[in-house]
């Protein structure tokens, strides 16, 4: 039995840069030099940990990884993220669907953020063309070269435009390459239509990011670091506009948690921070761990030895690492994001803070500049 769908071809689009933003780079990008705010003294000396577990693992060349959600951006906390990679502290940053939006547009017009409330009421919230039109077709340009995610929208970042191959080359190369290598073949096909059903022309389009230096995505490509992106389906802007295709967005995301899992195979002595995400973060970490202790397992070792901070705006006042798991009538227990944690073995800590704090107190502790 088939079910109506929604026509996107009959919405409206209009410019980004009608758009009001709460958000600019020029008023909320966050100074390494700005000191924190709102921590304790307990907060300061777990932070104080996550440094020397930090150095640490980088003097073992274990992998530091550091997964958010999208209000690390929208807070301005780019400066941090950028020096944390650039300095080699973190090796892999991860996000989700809003996170890698939220950074693009930054890039692009230097603002971001829009008004939820006031712009459903108007049939306006996230229809705009241009964050739907370039990132959806960065994400099929990608998928057909094999990129992931975050790579996608980066490496469009960083050369400020996007090379579209013309219909009839795409089509060849599916038909060459349909047995030897049929995901290729599949992607080809996919961005040939998505090509034709928005009239893109072939050749190099030009898409200027003036505000280029302040997105993580694009200095992450630049130095060859995994930024990955893990979104979910209709939790975006982009899923409003026609050129967005499923099997782009399904590739490309699918590379990146393959990535992600990478990185977590190699976690032995090394670090998870998981800053300000509920849903994502522990979501993709216990897969990515199960699947790298099966590995480990048929080679008779496991991962043990990981560290693990959380960090939420949640109060709680339960010692995770101490007490383990709290029962079911203590408030901490529905912490799901630290239950998940927990149960992954490792030694882990949660500190209430918020990520602006947490991040300059860290790149202090490690002395980033």
């Amino acid at each position: 039995m088939s079910h109506p769908i929604f026509d996107r071809e009959k919405l409206v689009f209009k410019s980004l840069s009608e758009r009001m933003n709460k958000l600019s780079v020029e008023k909320d990008l966050v100074p390494l030099s700005q000191l924190p705010a709102g921590l304790s003294e307990t907060g300061k000396e777990l932070i104080r940990l996550t440094a020397e577990k930090i150095k640490t693992a980088r003097s073992k060349e274990r992998p530091v990884i550091l997964t958010f959600g999208a209000h690390t951006i929208k807070n301005g906390m780019a400066p941090a993220l950028i020096a944390l990679i650039g300095e080699g502290w973190v090796t892999h940053l991860a996000t989700n669907g809003a996170g890698i939006i939220h950074d693009w547009e930054f890039a692009f017009q230097g603002k971001s953020s829009e008004d939820v409330r006031a712009n459903v009421s108007k049939g306006e919230f996230g229809i705009w063309n241009e964050t739907g039109l370039y990132i959806n077709l960065a994400l099929a340009v990608g998928a057909m070269e094999g990129l992931g995610y975050g790579e996608s929208i980066g490496k469009m970042i960083s050369q400020e435009g996007l090379e579209i191959p013309d219909i009839s080359s795409l089509r060849k190369h599916a038909f060459k390459n349909i047995d030897s290598d049929p995901e290729t073949a599949a992607a080809a096909i996919d961005l040939a239509g998505i090509i034709g059903n928005i009239g893109i022309q072939p050749g190099f389009i030009d898409i200027p990011h003036p505000f280029k230096n302040n997105s993580v995505q694009a200095f992450a490509w630049e130095k060859g670091i995994p930024f990955t992106g893990h979104p979910m389906f209709g939790h975006d802007i982009i899923y409003t506009h026609p050129a967005n295709h499923g099997a782009a967005i399904g590739r490309t995301a699918l590379t990146d948690f393959l990535y992600f899992a990478e990185s977590v195979s190699r976690l032995e002595h090394g670090v998870y921070l998981s800053l300000g995400s509920a849903v994502m973060s522990p979501m993709i970490f216990e897969k990515s761990l199960s699947m790298a202790q099966n590995i480990e397992i048929q080679h008779n070792s496991h991962i043990d030895n990981h560290f693990m901070l959380v960090v939420d705006l949640a109060e709680s006042d339960w010692d995770w690492q101490k007490n383990g798991e709290p029962p079911a009538d203590n408030p901490a227990y529905y912490l799901r994001y630290c239950k998940t944690f927990n149960r992954m073995g490792g030694e882990m800590h949660y500190l209430t803070a918020d990520n602006r704090d947490f991040l300059l107190e860290l790149c202090n502790a490690l002395q980033v500049k």
